[in-house]
């Protein structure tokens, strides 16, 4: 027998601090419910479960960034149901003014209400915005990032929806001439220009082309839906319902007034508001187009959502199954270490005794 070693304590103290130690682990993990809570339990997992982790997250915000989305594209479409509903408004009484049972003060009055109404989708364009940005101004163009990774984007743009880009806006214009070979113009943005010799372009001052003057005397206003012909020498013919041509002769004095207008609709006169008909429904035929075409991007955020929310969660599962621990199986494993446990604690109390044997030996 030997005292200097207690070889079966030293045993049984070993199994008891492994027993501690499982039944520690046990209990972080219970408590957690994770198996993996540092690298030591599981290195490879932990690596393969962060990326998963970092996948879901991004999948999870790509689903609010198409959400956002949908909410930007809801708000431009409401505000084209409200210009749809006025360009509606807007052919009704092009087709009203149409009838000859109006007087001409009659048509003056359903041009005040057109005029009106022109403003309104003006108004509209540019007005509408989401989150500070304007959505109908012609200059909207965004991406949505909708995927967890690098380069999954949507882009979507929006054309203008003013009453210019329809071609129904209603500024007026004034032509002046004053000499056989030099013409005036005014616009009601501010645009004055004076025309000599045989070719020139007038621009409004936001830079777009609203006049030329061509080799053979006639000066050509785009987008021109309908004018009252004027005396003195001047002539005005509309062709397709867009363009008109004006034609001032030489019996025309120094500045004199030959012409003032709408640019747009001018439902004034039968003839004017009949070819304003076609010029709304072109209008209204745009506009269903732009909506036609978000509305189809909407729909594929929607199925785009669908699709992020299908992925997280089969990647959450995957994670969850590397992660998470079986409460049923660690229950089982800390009971049987706490069993182990206390074992061991009796038997070291037992090895510690075996030692007093030696003291009989003395007596």
């Amino acid at each position: 027998m030997i005292i200097n070693h207690n070889i079966a304590a030293l045993n049984t103290h070993r199994q008891l601090s492994n027993n501690n130690g499982a039944v520690q682990n046990s209990l972080e993990k219970l408590s957690s419910g994770l198996k993996i809570n540092k690298a030591g339990d599981d290195a490879a997992g932990l690596a393969i479960s962060e990326k998963m982790r970092g996948q879901i997250r991004g999948l999870e915000m790509a689903q609010k960034n198409a959400q956002d989305g949908i909410s930007l594209i809801q708000t431009a479409e409401g505000a084209m149901n409200e210009t749809h509903a006025i360009l509606q408004r807007m052919r009704e009484l092009a087709v009203q003014s149409s009838n000859d049972t109006n007087t001409e003060e009659d048509r003056a009055e359903l041009q005040k209400e057109v005029d009106q109404l022109a403003q309104a989708l003006n108004d509209i364009s540019e007005d509408t915005e989401f989150n500070t940005q304007k959505l109908l101004d012609g200059n909207f163009e965004a991406t949505f990032h909708v995927g967890a990774n690098e380069g999954q984007n949507l882009s979507v743009s929006v054309d203008a929806m003013s009453a210019e880009a329809l071609g129904v806006n209603g500024d007026t214009l004034k032509l002046t001439a004053e000499a056989a070979s030099d013409l005036k113009i005014n616009d009601s943005k501010g645009t004055e220009e004076t025309i000599s010799g045989d070719t020139a372009v007038l621009e409004d001052t936001e830079g777009n082309t609203v006049a030329a003057f061509v080799d053979d005397g006639y000066y050509k206003l785009d987008d021109l839906q309908a004018v009252d012909d004027s005396n003195g020498g001047y002539e005005l013919g509309v062709k397709d319902g867009a363009t008109a041509y004006h034609k001032v002769d030489s019996a025309l004095a120094a500045n004199e007034t030959v012409e003032k207008g709408t640019i747009g609709i001018d439902i004034s006169s039968r003839d004017a508001a009949d070819a304003a008909v076609t010029t709304i429904q072109s209008a209204i035929d745009n506009v269903s187009a732009e909506r036609s075409k978000i509305g189809a991007v909407q729909n594929r955020l929607q199925h785009t959502i669908n699709n992020l929310g299908t992925s997280a969660e089969n990647l959450t599962a995957a994670e969850s199954r590397i992660r998470d621990v079986d409460m049923a199986k660690e229950m089982m494993n800390f009971t049987k270490n706490n069993i182990l446990t206390q074992a061991a604690q009796s038997m070291l109390a037992q090895a510690n005794q075996q030692p007093q044997g030696v003291l009989q030996l003395l007596r």
